[in-house]
Order: C-alpha cells, then sequence, then structure tokens
C-alpha cells in the first residue's frame, strides 16, 4: 500500500509518516499543495492524506481539481476547521472521509485502512483475489489455485498495484514512482527484469502481464 501525505506542518507529517510506515505503508510526503498536487496526478496511490489549509493550493482546491480529473483514489482530508459547513464543503467536493486535528494516529490508522478497502478489488482477511490469483502482500505469498509462490518485496509491491486496478494500463513511470519511490532514479531495465520474473511466476494464472505497446503494461484476463 502507498500512501500521499499532503501536510505542510513537519511535525504532524513527521508524526503521521512514522505511524504509516511502522504500519509497513509506504509513504511520500509533500510540504505544498503545488507538490502535492503534482504527485497525486501520478495516480500511483492507494490512499491520499490531504490537509486543507497548505501554501500553493489549498486542500479543496487540490481534492476539487483531481476529481475533475477523474482520479477516484480515495481521500482523507485533515482539518482544523471544525465547522459543519467546512466538512459539508469537503464532502461535496468528493473527499471520502474527514479528521479533525488534533486526532490520534490510531484513529487516523483506522481511517485509512478503511479507505483502502475502498479500492475496487474483493479483499478477505486482508489479502486480494483475481481470478485465480489470492495474493498476501505481507506475507510476500501468492497462491494460484492450490500451489503457493513467494514472490520479494517489489514482486509483490507491483502484483499488488496490478491487481488492485486490472483493467489500468500504467506506465513505466507510475510503476518505477510505485514500486522504488518518485525520489529515486530508477531505469526502464530494473522494471523489465521484475516483470520478466513475476510473468514466469503467474504463468499459470487465470491473468497475465500484458504490454501496451508504446504505453506499459496492464493485467488482464487470458
Amino acid at each position: 500500500m502507498r500512501v500521499l501525505l499532503i501536510e505542510d506542518e513537519e511535525k504532524i507529517s513527521a508524526a503521521v509518516a512514522h505511524t504509516l510506515k511502522q504500519k509497513h505503508y509506504e509513504v511520500d510526503c509533500a510540504g505544498d499543495g503545488n507538490d502535492g498536487f503534482m504527485l497525486a496526478q501520478k495516480d500511483i496511490y492507494d490512499v491520499i492524506v490531504l490537509d486543507i489549509m497548505l501554501p500553493g493550493k489549498n486542500g479543496m482546491e487540490i481534492l476539487k481539481e483531481l476529481r475533475h480529473r477523474k482520479n477516484t483514489t480515495p481521500i482523507l482530508l485533515l482539518t482544523a476547521l471544525d465547522s459543519i459547513n467546512d466538512r459539508v464543503s469537503g464532502l461535496d467536493l468528493g473527499a471520502d472521509d474527514y479528521l479533525v486535528k488534533p486526532f490520534s494516529m490510531a484513529e487516523l490508522m483506522a481511517r485509512v485502512r478503511a479507505l483502502s478497502r475502498r479500492i475496487p478489488s474483493v479483499y478477505i482477511s486482508e489479502a486480494l483475489y483475481l481470478g485465480n490469483m489470492r495474493l498476501d502482500a505481507d506475507s510476500l505469498t501468492l497462491t494460484i489455485d492450490e500451489e503457493q509462490i513467494k514472490l520479494t518485496y517489489r514482486e509483490a509491491q507491483f502484483l499488488e498495484m496490478l491487481m488492485r486496478k486490472p483493467s489500468m494500463v500504467f506506465t513505466r513511470e507510475q510503476i518505477s514512482d510505485r514500486i522504488w519511490g518518485y525520489e529515486n532514479m530508477v531505469n526502464d531495465n530494473n522494471v523489465e527484469i521484475y516483470i520478466h520474473y513475476l510473468r514466469k511466476k503467474i504463468s499459470k494464472a487465470s491473468y497475465r502481464i500484458a504490454t501496451v505497446r508504446g504505453i506499459g503494461y496492464t493485467l488482464e484476463a487470458r
């Protein structure tokens, strides 16, 4: 799971990021609205945690623009504005949930977990199911029919990304940003190597990794 945290208060950002990482989430942080909006457009995140009061673009502007662009990533608003009108405005613009500052980390984690379950996939006991595949990303285990296959950490991340949105075509840039992080410089060969080995491991699955020439890769039924 990869989370985008857009929060300008450094202490809050550091605390939230630390808590998410302790729970094995991958986290990218942005300290202002302009950088946060740029990252959010990559469409590589499972959940976006978005502060309303930000330098540059504010949270409401980011939310409105993302929904206008058909970005459906679940968004949790963080707000110091404890008025019903502000909360209603955020929900009307397309926010999935909100949390009023100050908040407990336990409540934040509960909200993030709840939002992650809204992603279009079938969740049973935190595992992902698609066709005859069952992916348990935490234990790095893929089950195809009755056969268990061990995955590397990055293979599990990549397959999770594909299984959550099986109809979506991911570019090489999206894949490298999601698996290695947007600040890391990764060449296309790294992506190709992981795809090569993952294709072998899912050769008996009812879905395959298809190449979309000139764009990237998608998961499609055989």
